[in-house]
């Protein structure tokens, strides 16, 4: 295969594996909005170049008001800025530099609708203090999506890669690493993200399993588009399957809904 067109097959692949998150987030947009009857105020926390805040603002000034991106990188706002530009909601993406310690100095008083932490709790120093930043930035119907990276994915990986002690070693690790060169500071099961969650006060309102099988299929294998659209069926599927509700843990990404627990929302 040419290098473009390998080039072109690999963005295909990485498109995919984001659909079935990306529609959950979208999915979850519209109720909100719907229910509330106005735009939502929308925080993404680490949201750097804008890959979810950029689209969450395409959707439209009838269901996002604001996007407000905290991100402790200058170069990473700037090219956000640049991205929002170009897409045309410049005027509805706020930048901040800051993290989840300086949120509160940072946004001073102000509350979120929605409250996206995606691939965030890996790195941070203390993933509880982060959590509950999170939920005293929740309006009182508000909802956070939280996105971390799944401990038994690393396992099934490392395992179909050979490297068993690697695999033996995600397992058992308190923090879900094969070893002291895996970039990836922190990996997370079900369990620990539900008691993180109810650490900060919040409460689990739906999770799901996200790239169950994508990070395993080649990038060849997801040439065309009825191949990347069978791809995402059989996620879903497996992800919802009411007999198999395990099978989600062993998504790439654990995607999970919460809320205050007075919120009925």
């Amino acid at each position: 295969m040419p290098d473009g067109e390998q080039r072109r097959s690999r963005r295909a692949a990485s498109a995919v594996r984001t659909a079935a998150l990306w529609a959950a987030v979208r999915r979850l947009v519209q109720q909100r909005a719907d229910a509330l009857g106005r735009p939502l105020r929308v925080l993404d926390l680490g949201g750097g170049t804008g890959e979810l805040a950029v689209p969450l603002a395409e959707l439209g000034p009838q269901l996002v008001a604001t996007v407000t991106v905290v991100d402790p990188s200058p170069d990473a706002l700037a090219a956000l800025g640049r991205r929002a530009a170009e897409s045309g909601v410049a005027e509805r993406v706020v930048a901040h530099q800051g993290d989840a310690d300086t949120l509160a100095e940072v946004l001073p008083g102000q509350r979120f609708d929605l409250v996206c932490c995606h691939g965030v709790l890996e790195v941070v120093d203390d993933p509880t203090a982060t959590l509950q930043a999170l939920a005293a930035a929740l309006d009182d119907t508000g909802q956070l999506s939280l996105l971390v990276a799944g401990r038994l994915a690393a396992v099934w990986a490392r395992a179909l890669a050979g490297e068993l002690a690697q695999a033996h070693a995600v397992l058992t690790s308190v923090d879900g690493r094969w070893g002291p060169h895996d970039p990836l500071p922190r990996r997370f099961d079900l369990r620990e993200l539900r008691e993180l969650v109810t650490a900060a006060g919040l409460r689990e309102q739906h999770w799901h399993g996200t790239r169950l099988l994508g990070d395993l299929v080649p990038p060849a294998a997801l040439d065309t588009d009825a191949d990347r659209a069978a791809l995402v069926a059989l996620e879903d599927a497996l992800a919802g399957h009411a007999a198999y509700p395990f099978l989600g843990e062993l998504g790439a990404a654990l995607h999970l809904l919460a809320a205050r627990p007075e919120s009925r929302g």
